[in-house]
């Protein structure tokens, strides 16, 4: 079983022009003790999906469909409503409606007897009252072009006999505060700006400090020296947790961030461009570093980052994001000796081989598309250089090139046997 699952999340920024859609069905997975790299250009998502994971988006988000699981159990799932509204609207049809509905029906059977039953109940009751109204609906025989119309209109007269908005925050309450528990104490991160990530106007060993007292019951002489050790293991000098976060250089924030990450022993750490604004030279020692706490802690890992150079250092499997979507994920090995997505190539013939011969570099051409409105069909066909017609009218689906290895191109199959180049 992986340790972290996320499956058909979307995340969507409510904005004045519209909705960016930030997120777009993304399913991934980290196993127990493994890297991930996450790579792509930057507005593709990266960071979005993290905070999707520890629930930390903004006000104006929203995420009509998904689902995150760590260790098996549940963390956050899309109310039930929104995720029936959103297939009816945009993918609708009896079938998928189906679907949807008889999975919620028996992942909820498990998740009734999990650990945090208990705290999730009010959701999974929830959830359980919807399916039953659904089902009623469903037997009715209607026609596949009215389905669409009556069931949203189906939907909302359950919203308001529901007390949508009642509803919708107590499920979100039970869900926060499943999260507050696993957050630092199970998944941790390394944010992205260790500059401004700390508070200025407190110690670093303090700031450290609260986290430990937080999530576990130690003693003021333990957690002392608990982070006595946290800074050692980042080599640092212990001394160093009684100063200020401006007193500290660049690579001495990453370093402390990491440390921070590491406090309470978490079995998920999710790093995001943890070598930003850092010399070539520091890099090499925080990726070092990461490289050894993850091979001597046995910690499962995510690392967030736009260098390609940077997952092929750390990282066991590699999932490239464009536009909101995974473009192709598979063993890094793999990817980068036959990728199977226009896009992944492009990023490998943008970056230089040191050990290999020399050759010319190739740009992408293009920008990223607009998220509020991106493109029809294939998100990448006007960059591409493979790009027919069927790129343009139809959406293709990652489709499995070999094991463990998928690509969401129209053509991944024939990319990955070398018939296009």
């Amino acid at each position: 079983m992986s340790l972290l699952e996320v499956r058909d999340l979307r995340v969507y920024y409510g904005v004045r022009k519209g909705e960016v859609k930030a997120v777009d069905g993304v399913d991934f997975e980290v196993d127990r003790g493994r890297t991930v790299g996450l790579v792509g250009e930057s507005g593709c998502g990266k960071t979005t999906m993290a905070f999707a994971i520890l629930q930390l988006l903004p006000m104006n988000a929203r995420i009509p469909t998904g689902e995150v699981r760590f260790g098996g159990e549940l963390v956050y799932r899309a109310p039930l409503l929104d995720e029936l509204r959103y297939y009816a609207e945009n993918d609708g049809g009896v079938d998928r409606v189906r679907g949807i509905v008889d999975r919620r029906r028996m992942v909820l059977e498990h998740d009734k007897n999990s650990e945090a039953a208990a705290a999730l109940m009010p959701l999974f009751d929830a959830e359980a009252d919807l399916i039953q109204e659904v089902d009623q609906f469903l037997e009715k025989d209607r026609q596949a072009d009215l389905f669409k119309e009556d069931f949203v209109a189906f939907l909302d007269r359950q919203g308001r006999a529901l007390g949508r908005g009642l509803s919708v925050k107590r499920q979100h309450r039970a869900l926060e505060t499943r999260m507050q528990a696993l957050r630092w104490s199970e998944i941790s991160m390394i944010f992205q700006a260790a500059m401004n990530a700390f508070n200025p106007v407190y110690k670093v060993g303090d700031q450290i400090e609260e986290a430990l007292e937080t999530h576990l019951e130690m003693t003021p002489e333990e957690r002392e020296e608990r982070i006595e050790e946290l800074f050692k293991l980042v080599g640092m000098h212990p001394e160093r947790a009684g100063g200020y976060p401006h007193e500290f250089s660049g690579g001495m924030k990453q370093r402390a961030m990491i440390a921070m990450a590491l406090a309470c022993r978490p079995e998920l750490i999710i790093a995001d461009e943890p070598t930003t604004a850092l010399d070539v030279i520091m890099q090499d020692r925080i990726l070092g570093e990461i490289r050894d706490l993850q091979r001597v802690l046995n910690l499962a890992m995510m690392i967030i980052t736009h260098d390609i150079s940077v997952v092929a250092e750390v990282s066991d499997r590699i999932v490239i994001m464009y536009a909101g979507e995974v473009a192709e994920e598979g063993p890094i090995t793999e990817v980068f000796e036959r990728p199977a997505h226009p896009y992944a190539i492009g990023l490998l013939e943008a970056f230089p081989s040191v050990k290999g011969p020399k050759r010319r570099l190739r740009a992408i051409p293009g920008s990223p598309p607009d998220l509020v409105n991106p493109p029809s069909g294939c998100r990448f066909h006007p960059r591409c250089r493979f790009a027919q017609e069927v790129c343009k009218q139809v959406s293709p689906a990652l489709v499995e090139v070999a094991p463990a290895h998928r690509a969401r191109c129209h053509f991944a199959k024939e990319i990955f046997g070398g018939q296009l180049k």
